[in-house]
């Protein structure tokens, strides 16, 4: 049976991807439309910024041409085109939306419940991406890669970083502590025993693989973690629970000349307490690649300081996950197609 299905992809998550894995998945007898986004060209919206948008928030596209482009489609895909109660009610036809992102904020939920649209998202897409990308953040601060960096830059050579005082430090010596163990701490945590190092996990919520058991790894409490590992890296979701976690007294816990990298999300971070810690001599240096403000402000002081790496909030983005989550996607349109449940409700 013929569906219409509107993509609205962008300039990261490419409409014409989606399409031709929906097409693998699903066949070609079906009416397909498309719409790219200018994102990341173009900064996204918040809704609370806009009439008629609240609850939604991180989306791009005016409600008036989204709703134009959807029309009578049945099916959505998309990553971040909004869907507000508002735009619902114009969109009758509209019964399911897949969202291309592990968390649908651009979406209203209670309102597509109440509407009867079913929404689905992709957990997990860039796990893969932001796992190794958390390897190089530690490695670019154990090895001193960002130091030997900055220094050719200014023109100087610096030769001092293999002094024993100075130079750096191999995993295989070091403990990583590893906050969060779901679909990026676990892979973070593979990619890291392949090294050597000793590693601590800590999430209230889930219990270790027998597999990292087995291996060594422990699992134990975040203050604990925090006194014995060399590096902290975070990796929960943003909860109430978890928001500020890392704040000045968590940055006091924390082993002297200890690393901190977060790839994961900015409000899990005090960054004023941070700030205090790398200035005091507590903490030997941090890599950032996510901000509660985003972008962050051009006089924001950690952008000042010269122990700290910083990333444009990039961890996540790699050509595997735009395939991947494409991938994801269209499998739940199928599975709507055929009337079976989905993998990945909202």
């Amino acid at each position: 049976m013929t569906k219409k299905i509107a993509i609205i992809g962008d300039r990261f998550m490419l409409p014409e991807i989606f399409r031709d894995k929906l097409v693998e998945a699903c066949g070609q007898d079906h009416d397909i439309r498309l719409m790219e986004q200018p994102w990341p060209d173009e900064p996204m919206e918040h809704g609370y910024a806009v009439e008629g948008m609240d609850g939604l928030k991180e989306y791009m596209g005016k409600a008036d041409e989204i709703v134009d482009f959807i029309g009578d489609a049945e099916i959505l895909i998309t990553q971040l085109a909004p869907v507000s109660a508002g735009m619902l009610a114009q969109m009758p036809d509209l019964k399911f939306i897949a969202v291309s992102r592990g968390g649908p904020v651009n979406i209203d939920g209670k309102a597509a419940r109440d509407a009867g649209v079913l929404v689905v998202n992709t957990p997990g897409r860039n796990a893969s991406a932001v796992a190794e990308f958390t390897i190089g953040a530690i490695l670019a601060e154990t090895r001193l890669i960002r130091v030997g960096h900055e220094g050719l830059r200014k023109g100087e050579w610096r030769g001092d970083l293999y002094r024993a005082d100075r130079t750096g430090r191999e995993l295989s010596e070091m403990t990583v502590g590893v906050v969060g163990y779901g679909n990026i701490g676990t892979k973070v945590v593979r990619l890291l025993r392949a090294f050597g190092c000793k590693v601590l996990v800590h999430d209230p919520y889930v219990q270790l693989s027998a597999d990292d058991r087995n291996a060594g790894v422990e699992h134990v409490a975040l203050d604990d973690l925090l006194a014995r590992a060399d590096i902290v890296t975070l990796h929960p979701r943003v909860t109430e629970e978890t928001k500020g976690m890392m704040n000045a007294q968590s940055f006091a816990r924390m082993k002297p000349g200890a690393i901190f990298v977060n790839t994961a999300r900015g409000p899990l971070v005090d960054y004023d307490a941070l700030y205090e810690a790398l200035t005091n001599g507590n903490l030997s240096s941090a890599m950032l690649e996510t901000f509660a403000v985003e972008p962050v402000p051009a006089d924001w002081p950690l952008l000042q300081l010269d122990n700290v790496t910083l990333t444009p909030h990039i961890a996540g983005a790699s050509v595997r996950t735009v395939t991947y989550a494409a991938e994801l996607a269209a499998e739940e349109v199928r599975r709507y197609i055929a009337g079976l449940p989905p993998v990945n409700p909202c």
